[in-house]
């Protein structure tokens, strides 16, 4: 089986996912595992987080019910659905 690359989540997918929760930064952050700095200098597109950092966001936010669109591996939008249970294998 080919490890195809995941496409990223963009900086719109992460506040407007977060906003779609009622989520602020720091409960993202904390959800996440990660610093409150790093989903400001993201939101911001100060900086762009190390890959490992932009899959414990997009973990988190997932977990939560969200699903990011893609098209072309490029961000298009985000969408809700019910969160997951999680699974023994996280």
């Amino acid at each position: 089986m080919v490890n195809a690359p995941r496409p990223t989540i963009s900086s719109a997918q992460l506040r407007a996912a977060r906003a779609w929760l009622n989520w602020s930064q720091e409960q993202l952050a904390k959800e996440a595992g990660v610093s409150k700095g790093a989903v400001n200098r993201f939101e911001q597109g100060t900086s762009l987080p190390h890959p490992a950092t932009l899959e414990r966001l997009r973990k988190a936010l997932e977990a939560a019910g969200i699903e990011f669109q893609f098209g072309k591996m490029i961000g298009t939008g985000i969408g809700f659905a019910m969160p997951r249970e999680p699974s023994s294998e996280e």
